[in-house]
């Protein structure tokens, strides 16, 4: 696998007509001990050399201090090569904190406005009210579509009764091979509504399964076949999953390079049936993980 050089990096059309890179670059995590600083920022500025133009970042991560890496990894970069997600606290996602809230996350990022804003999960404010600012938010240019984070299939049905709840363009949630929860009902509903997922954790980064994930023979077996790594691996299963975004987070230059060439990577069929052999699906309704 050619590991140097940019990876085209495959698309999904949102229900706008925008496109949104289906492998992208996470920051939950960063910014937390000073140490590590300078080496997350060049991880970020060595993804998006490597083609992963996504940025995924939110308010509460490390008290803001991500999106100010983030800012700081970006800059000098051309925006439009650009696409940059950030996440509300549900506690701000009303009209008295949403629109300073948002002000804050673009001024942190250096971004001039974002490509996607998230309510990170659900809270007290209602549900109609969020949409209403959300949109509003659009209609201001400050973003320019906006989605959720953490919602499963019964919050996506009550989403889909609020007033322009449909126009809603992303759900990120937690989906990885070790956690397939969400192809049991989650997924197929967001398929058929033109609601792309966007995968956090699909690298198991935040769960206890990281180790067996690495470790199972079915994977191992995979990875030598195509002359990869079992990250990797787990990064082309999902991109096989129509509709799904990925976003792992790095925090070294050597494994964002990594992440990147895993848009390379074609399972057969056969693969796929080991893999599915090795972590089957859920049979009938779990609740959705969180990490």
């Amino acid at each position: 696998m050619r590991q140097n050089e940019p990876q085209p990096i495959p698309v999904l059309t949102l229900p706008d007509g925008g496109r949104m890179p289906r492998l992208g670059q996470g920051s939950w995590h960063t910014a937390e001990r000073p140490a590590r600083r300078a080496g997350e920022i060049a991880a970020l500025r060595r993804g998006v050399e490597a083609g992963m133009t996504l940025i995924d970042s939110a308010e509460m991560y490390a008290d803001t201090r991500s999106e100010s890496l983030v800012g700081e990894a970006i800059r000098g970069i051309e925006r439009e090569r650009l696409f940059l997600v950030s996440k509300v606290y549900p506690h701000n996602a009303g009209a008295d904190r949403i629109f300073s809230c948002c002000a804050g996350s673009i001024e942190r990022m250096g971004a001039g406005y974002l490509d996607l804003y998230l309510l990170h999960w659900r809270g007290s404010v209602p549900l109609s009210e969020t949409v209403d600012c959300m949109e509003e938010l659009v209609r201001r240019g400050m973003i320019r579509r906006w989605g959720v984070s953490n919602f499963d299939l019964d919050d996506m049905q009550e989403l889909w009764r609020v007033p322009h709840g449909d126009r809603c363009a992303v759900n990120q949630v937690l989906y990885h091979l070790g956690s397939r929860g969400v192809e049991f009902d989650l997924l197929p509903w967001m398929r058929r509504e033109g609601v792309a997922l966007m995968a956090y954790c699909p690298l198991a980064q935040g769960g206890r399964l990281r180790r067996g994930l690495f470790a199972d023979p079915a994977v191992r077996q995979v990875a030598a076949a195509h002359n990869a790594t079992p990250a990797q691996i787990l990064l082309a299963f999902l991109l096989h999953q129509q509709g799904v975004a990925a976003i792992p987070q790095s925090g070294s230059e050597a494994h964002a390079v990594e992440n990147a060439a895993a848009a390379a990577i074609r399972l057969s069929g056969e693969e796929l049936a080991l893999l599915d052999r090795a972590f089957p699906a859920p049979t009938r309704k779990v609740p959705l993980d969180i990490q």
